[in-house]
């Protein structure tokens, strides 16, 4: 009987063991290059074996700022063997940001992507003291800086003269322990500085396998990895969970390109952040409106005959009577071809770091492609709560992992609806933060989420709202904003919503059109426009508009409807600095940046 595994080390050559031969697949000049197990576990003792020679000790910090590729995967593993801790940080943040990161953790090294990644490091070097030497994996190394600079290759190579020497390194594996540091996982940031999450290979460890008993995921998968794997999701699920099961591993390019990636990766399985999945069925829908009016009675038919059996299919039946006859005719005629836009081999989704709109789990549901939500924070390495199948149900985030963990529930409610949790996936502290780590850590141990919500008969958890980003308007009444701005970007016209309303007397909003539909919609009514950000002025598209608010507000109590609206150019992105990496909406820069169109709406009139 196989020894249980207990760090990501053994978890790594665990699954070698295998020896795929696409163990990880990246992009190259438009097509993808597969890297076996056997090569895979070459490079990683190979760059082990050149750090250790070159001064890197067991404890040192070793920092990645790179988009998501082999050599990510590749650093990673190898500083889990050897005990070097490693320190996330997104490619997306600029020179101050990332500066901080690499000070306050204190590193030794970091792993750069490109030149321009190279550069943030050059411009914040002087104040980066415990920095030694910064590693470019891609690109020619700049002259005359006056510090330590190595390319990936020129590491490959060192490591590869010591080649006689690479068994001590799976050696190194061994010693790795359950409760050893394994990375620095700086959050959001979404208010003041980000700090540190200390995540320990016990922490995911325990993740993966648990996460692995819940969902009962087989062997013989292919996975898409598109979101940042400096995020904790796409690294605990996308690669750790993803090398337990023996999946291999395709990078997309970019998330620009994932519409295309998966035609050719042909994935069977997805994990992903809410807004992708948005954006998958807006595209659809967006199509369906412009097809003829034959393909739109056949669409509408079909969803019609799945929303008749989608109860029997979150259970896990299979649909019987004339309503299972309508349902596989429907699959047939228009879902095969949806799944076929897909990739065509599909068998499970998962979302996670923000609420999933129940219309778009239900579509997919409908259209074959089950997406179980879970729910979880950096702090829990990510997973607390998942659907499982047979009992999945949109709007909830499924049941605990564990009912209990060492005698107590693994999470409980608190009188204020504060989700709490306590267990093995509990981060070991927050990075030389002791007052942070007091607050999110109380005396019994469990961890305060932040978030609000409430257990169900059978234990599923469903979230309410973040307990911070409560609206409490000026008359006292408590407003979570998640589910209003959910059931607002449910709607065909609606993109993005913000709500407004903070110790204000009403609701208001900030909205981004779809832009697809609206300008389709424009052109049936002969609105001129040579850009279509022009349509958010005309006052025909602003009456259309609020007839799709007045929609969702029929479904709220009269406090909690938009009174007032507005409509925004641009979408609200990662690079813009409204969304998090995680692209959840930063409430504090959002009503910094558009203040002026807040105090618009909720300006007095003049008598």
């Amino acid at each position: 009987m196989a020894q249980p595994i207990e760090s990501i080390a053994q978890l790594f050559y665990r699954a070698a063991e295998r020896n795929l031969p696409d163990a990880l697949a990246f992009k190259r000049d438009g097509t993808y290059v597969p890297i076996s197990h056997s090569e895979l576990v070459a490079q990683v003792e190979r760059l082990a074996l050149a750090m250790s020679a070159r001064g890197v000790t067991t404890g040192d910090r070793v920092a990645i700022l790179s988009e998501n590729r082999p050599e990510w995967a590749m650093v990673d593993f190898a500083c889990a063997i050897a005990g070097f801790p490693v320190v996330t940080v997104y490619a997306t943040l600029n020179a101050p940001q990332a500066g901080y990161i690499l000070s306050n953790s204190q590193s030794g090294w970091v792993f750069c992507s490109d030149r321009s990644q190279l550069d943030k490091v050059l411009a914040r070097w002087d104040s980066l003291p415990g920095l030694s030497t910064a590693v470019l994996l891609d690109g020619e190394l700049p002259e005359g800086t006056g510090h330590t600079l190595v390319t990936w290759a020129t590491l490959q190579a060192e490591g590869e003269g010591m080649e006689a020497r690479r068994p001590e390194v799976r050696a190194w594996g061994e010693q790795r322990k359950a409760s050893d540091l394994l990375t620095l996982i700086y959050t959001s940031g979404t208010t003041g500085e980000p700090k540190g999450a200390m995540l320990s290979h016990g922490n995911l460890v325990s993740n993966v396998l648990q996460s692995l008993e819940a969902v009962q995921m087989g062997e013989g998968h292919r996975c898409l990895s598109f979101l940042p794997l400096t995020h904790i999701f796409e690294r605990m699920a996308g690669q750790f969970l993803m090398f337990q099961i023996g999946a291999a591993i395709y990078y997309a390019e970019n998330v620009t390109t994932v519409a295309a990636d998966l035609g050719v990766v042909k994935p069977t399985v997805l994990a992903s952040v809410p807004r992708i999945y948005e954006k998958i069925y807006s595209k659809i829908y967006d199509g369906v409106a412009s097809a003829s009016l034959v393909k739109r009675l056949i669409f509408h038919w079909s969803m019609d005959s799945g929303r008749a059996v989608v109860d029997q299919l979150y259970a896990g039946q299979t649909p019987g009577g004339w309503a299972g006859l309508r349902y596989r005719i429907a699959t047939k005629l228009v879902f095969s071809k949806i799944a076929d836009r897909l990739g065509g081999r599909l068998r499970l989704a998962v979302s996670g770091g923000a609420p999933l709109g129940v219309k778009v789990s239900e579509f997919f549901w409908i259209v074959g492609l089950p997406i179980l939500e879970g729910y979880g924070l950096t702090e829990t390495s990510p997973v607390i709560t998942i659907n499982r199948f047979g009992e999945a149900l949109p709007g909830c985030v499924g049941r605990p992992l564990y009912e209990d963990w060492e005698g107590r529930p693994f999470v409980k409610i608190a009188e204020d609806g504060e989700i709490l949790c306590q267990g093995p996936n509990i981060m070991l502290g927050y990075w030389n933060n002791e007052a942070a780590t007091r607050e999110a850590i109380d005396s019994e141990g469990y961890l305060h989420t932040g978030d609000i919500g409430h257990k169900d008969e059978q234990g599923r958890v469903y979230i309410t709202d973040r307990k911070k980003e409560i609206i409490v308007t000026s008359a006292g009444k408590n407003i979570a904003p998640q589910p209003i701005e959910n059931l607002l970007k449910e709607d065909k016209y609606i993109s993005q919503a913000v709500l407004i309303g903070d110790q204000r007397h009403f609701i208001a909003a900030l909205i981004v059109p779809n832009f697809d539909g609206l300008v389709r919609w424009a052109g049936h009514k002969k609105i001129e426009f040579t850009d279509p950000r022009e349509l958010i002025t005309n006052p025909l598209v602003i009456a259309k508009m609020a007839s799709r608010v007045e929609r969702v507000n029929e479904h709220l109590s009269n406090f909690e409807r938009v009174k007032k609206f507005t409509l925004l150019a641009d979408e609200m992105t990662l690079d813009g600095g409204q969304l998090t990496p995680s692209l959840k909406v930063k409430r504090r820069v959002v009503n910094q940046l558009y203040a002026a169109q807040v105090e618009a709406m909720y300006a007095e009139p003049r008598v």
